[in-house]
């Protein structure tokens, strides 16, 4: 009866060794590490991405805030509506302007504008579509 010699080969063909560096970095504890790293880059990018939201948001509602008060003292020194928020930065009889320049939402997208509002006919709706840039999403922000 013949022994077998227990421990490695000293001779090793290519595609034997072929992925053996996954094999060393997947064994003992070195699969945890990496995957424990995975998660908190992926944490990290969520969080990030939560908070862009938000500033966006943020942004968004500030030039609404803005956009507001400009049409609201338009209508109280014109008596009337602008045609668009391009009248707000210059308009037609007074010198002042209401604007500097027409804001857009924190995508980069244009407001829409309704004056007189149809929720507020006193004064005007103002809109963004969102993060979608379309108004038919249910992500509008008023």
């Amino acid at each position: 009866m013949t022994r077998r010699r227990r421990g490695t080969r000293s001779i090793s063909l290519p595609w034997e060794r072929r992925g053996a560096w996954i094999r060393e970095l997947l064994a003992g504890r070195r699969w945890k590490v990496l995957l424990a790293a995975l998660v908190g880059l992926a944490v990290l990018y969520g969080v990030g991405r939560a908070a862009e939201q938000r500033q966006r948001e943020r942004e968004t509602r500030a030039a609404i805030a803005e956009i507001k008060r400009g049409l609201s003292a338009f209508r109280a020194d014109l008596g009337r509506c602008p045609h668009s928020l391009h009248e707000l930065m210059h308009p037609p009889r007074s010198g002042r302007r209401y604007l500097r320049q027409v804001p857009l939402d924190g995508w980069g997208n244009t407001f829409f504008v309704s004056c007189p509002g149809r929720y507020d006919p006193e004064g005007a709706d103002v809109a963004s579509a969102g993060p979608s840039g379309n108004f038919l999403i249910d992500d509008n922000i008023q």
